[in-house]
């Protein structure tokens, strides 16, 4: 027979693009084996898609390789593509011929069995071949995908923005520095670490957010936005919060908070839509495996409009509701997980944008509004999470940005000068907003904890693989 190279088996199963009775050859990673006097049944998974292919042998004694494999090993099997005699499977493999390409003994962790997500953990080298994290990662690359398709068929250019930064765009201080210093000689200056004698000639961190620098693109090239790591040296070990993230920060300039609020909205929307249309059998696993209500909550959201709701009217409704919360509501406090699900699940039943927060507990480069209490900035909250995107206007008038840098205690406007300048020399309206990749996988998936989003998760105390 005139075997192929290769087949994928999606390209069998899920695209349904090989005929009966091809001569094929596939390569995978045994999931099951069966073995019989007159027949044996060799399962196969290649990574392409969630399915297995079965390769059936008649007179498996003609296959000697057939003794040597376990679960786990990696094989070359070629045959015929038949119509399946066995129930819930439309193909399979009529066997003519089998290699042994990679052996597993039987200490091999992943058997045939349920495992639970805090031992897959401790094995994150081979969890991306159990069912779950390979739906994981399939989802992970088609919604990349589907982020830089979303924003260059709109116009927006894509920039790279430095992961090495002397700036801490949201002031909160959790940082993790880059240094080439000797720990056990530092070189000091009247009492001090001297950072004029490190590698940069200053201190550096690694970057929390491409924003500010992605200003600096938008005010010359329009439209642009960045997807990439970012880290945070906050001491957290909650399920949402991990020390290295993805995140995806569109920016536009002559934009107000209203275009950043379409934008956000529309964003979520064909996201959501991406993953229901062009990842359906890992959809599906999702829903019956790991939560049975993520196709009909994404669903929700994609036929929804968004309320727009300002901050103010927010606490009103939150004050008179009458529900008993952990953190009391009041004018200026910035709202918890629970005030955001209240608005989503119990007074609007849908999305929420809530716009025009305090500007004491915004950062400095929020635009200010004319009332000088509030800052043109808006929140995306969904059912079931609450905040899932963070945007706002960004402030274009020098004398307003550099007294609110001040008041936000940033003593050296000297350090922040190229930011300034953006201001200073043809100052634009412009916004822009940031979205966790990660959180936003997590809402796709239905998946709880972002320690089994990320491929190699980095949390406090934990940096393996």
């Amino acid at each position: 027979m005139d075997y192929k190279i290769r087949t994928k088996i999606a390209k069998i199963i899920i695209e349904d693009k090989i005929e009966i009775g091809s001569a094929v050859t596939i390569l995978g990673m045994v999931r099951t084996i069966r073995k019989g006097k007159n027949v044996a049944f060799v399962e196969v998974n290649d990574g392409s898609c969630m399915k297995n292919l079965q390769a059936v042998f008649s007179e498996p004694e003609k296959f000697p390789a057939l003794e040597d494999i376990l679960t786990g090993a990696t094989v070359r099997i070629k045959g015929k593509l038949v119509a399946s005699q066995g129930k819930g499977q439309k193909y399979e493999l009529a066997a003519d011929a089998i290699d042994l390409i990679g052996v597993a003994d039987a200490s091999y962790p992943l058997q045939k069995k349920r495992h639970s997500f805090e031992f897959l953990r401790e094995i994150a080298h081979l969890r991306p071949r159990t069912n779950t994290f390979g739906a994981v990662n399939r989802i992970r690359s088609k919604i990349s995908y589907a982020i830089h398709r979303y924003y260059q068929e709109r116009g927006f250019l894509y920039i790279h923005t430095p992961i090495i930064s002397t700036s801490d765009c949201e002031g909160a201080g959790d940082l993790f520095r880059v240094s080439t210093f000797d720990f056990n000689d530092i070189p000091t200056k009247d009492g001090k670490i001297d950072w004029d004698a490190d590698f940069f000639g200053a201190e550096a961190f690694l970057t929390v957010s491409g924003q500010l620098e992605a200003e600096i693109m938008a005010t010359a090239l329009g439209d642009v936005y960045t997807f990439g790591p970012t880290f945070r040296a906050e001491n957290s070990n909650t399920a949402r919060h991990a020390s290295e993230f993805w995140m995806i920060e569109p920016e536009m300039a002559w934009a107000e908070l209203e275009d950043d609020m379409d934008l956000a909205e529309d964003f979520l929307k064909y996201l959501f839509s991406f993953a229901l249309e062009n990842c359906q059998d890992d959809m599906e696993f999702f829903n019956k495996w790991i939560d049975k209500e993520v196709r009909q909550t994404l669903e929700a959201v994609v036929k929804a409009e968004f309320e727009r709701l300002p901050y103010t009217k927010a606490i009103e409704i939150l004050t008179s509701s009458g529900a008993k919360f952990e953190y009391p509501v009041k004018w200026g406090m910035d709202l918890q997980t629970e005030h955001e699900r209240y608005l989503t699940e119990k007074t609007f039943q849908k999305p929420v944008i809530v716009y025009d927060y305090p500007e004491e507990i915004k950062p400095f480069y929020m635009r200010v509004n004319d009332d000088g209490k509030t800052v043109r900035a808006m929140d995306v909250l969904v059912p079931r999470v609450g905040e899932i995107i963070g945007g706002s206007q960004r402030e274009e008038r020098l004398e307003v940005l550099t007294e609110r840098m001040r008041q936000k205690g940033i003593t050296n406007l000297d350090s922040y000068f190229w930011y300034t300048d953006l201001r200073k020399y043809g100052s634009v309206p412009h916004a822009g907003f940031g979205l966790g990749f990660d959180r936003v996988l997590m809402y796709i998936t239905g998946m709880t904890n972002i320690r089994d989003i990320l491929p190699f998760p980095r949390v406090p105390r934990w940096a393996k693989f």
